[in-house]
């Protein structure tokens, strides 16, 4: 029976550290300590389905805020019986107001949908209203037809292989993502 520290240290290893469970049975191997890959499969389930309330009480809190960022990326998952991956969504949700002067802790939450239908963020997001932070991806618009949020438009993200050239101050990439009314940003200390 392991302890939680342990499965904590499975669990972290395995997704803040990226170490495949495989290759965590081979470190324990080599420390003496034979434990199946399976068995370390076992205990992330486990782990995972006892933090369920942990990740739905985050996701809440997120509904409750007046502003959010979501944006979405695709996933390999393995796919049983056809000996390959499938391509999942993992859809993030966030906020930080703090460069507008927010009280409320930064805080993000991510939810696995096997495709990117408009359906997923509506189901998602039900019952948040307020500003909502995005790329153009058109899934979002139809919880703006509703009424239910805003649409705040943002660039796309620019990493250093796309571009070395244009460089933004966070305040002015966030000053960017707010919607045609409402107060700028704080300035931003340095």
């Amino acid at each position: 029976m392991p302890t939680e520290a342990t499965v904590a240290h499975v669990v972290i290893a395995k997704y803040a550290d990226h170490l495949p469970l495989y290759r965590q049975a081979q470190i324990y191997a080599r420390q003496g300590i034979k434990l199946d890959r399976s068995t370390l499969a076992d205990w992330t389930g486990r782990a995972a389905f006892l933090l369920r309330p942990v990740h739905e009480h985050l996701l809440a809190t997120l509904r409750r805020s007046s502003k959010l960022f979501a944006d979405e990326t695709t996933a390999p998952v393995l796919d049983p019986g056809r000996g390959r991956t499938k391509t999942g969504q993992l859809w993030a949700y966030a906020r930080d107001d703090r460069p507008w002067g927010g009280t409320d802790p930064p805080a993000v939450a991510y939810v696995y949908a096997p495709d990117r239908k408009a359906e997923r963020p509506m189901a998602h997001l039900a019952g948040f209203t307020g500003v909502l932070q995005v790329d153009g991806y058109g899934g979002y618009r139809p919880l703006a037809a509703k009424g239910q949020v805003q649409l705040a438009f943002c660039p796309p993200p620019y990493s250093p292989a796309q571009s070395t050239a244009i460089m933004w101050p966070p305040d002015a990439a966030y000053a960017s993502c707010m919607p045609l009314s409402g107060p700028p940003p704080l300035p931003v200390s340095t």
